[in-house]
């Protein structure tokens, strides 16, 4: 059974991770970034939806099977 706080920590961890990888992304590779961005920019907003769907459910899908 899990505590009663343990879903706002992992949230907050998840967090951190996020950031600690975005930030060591435009550390490293600051022209990549850049570019990446850009390339953002000029994508249609049907193809990031389904991008961001996608990135969605995989994430889901290995927390689930990491956390059962």
């Amino acid at each position: 059974m899990r505590q009663k706080g343990s879903v706002v920590t992992d949230l907050v961890v998840a967090l951190g991770l996020l950031l600690a990888i975005e930030g060591l992304l435009m550390a490293c590779a600051p022209d990549f970034t850049r570019r990446m961005a850009a390339e953002v920019l000029e994508t249609p907003g049907d193809r990031l939806r389904m991008a961001g769907v996608v990135a969605a459910v995989a994430g889901v899908a290995i927390i689930w099977l990491c956390r059962g």
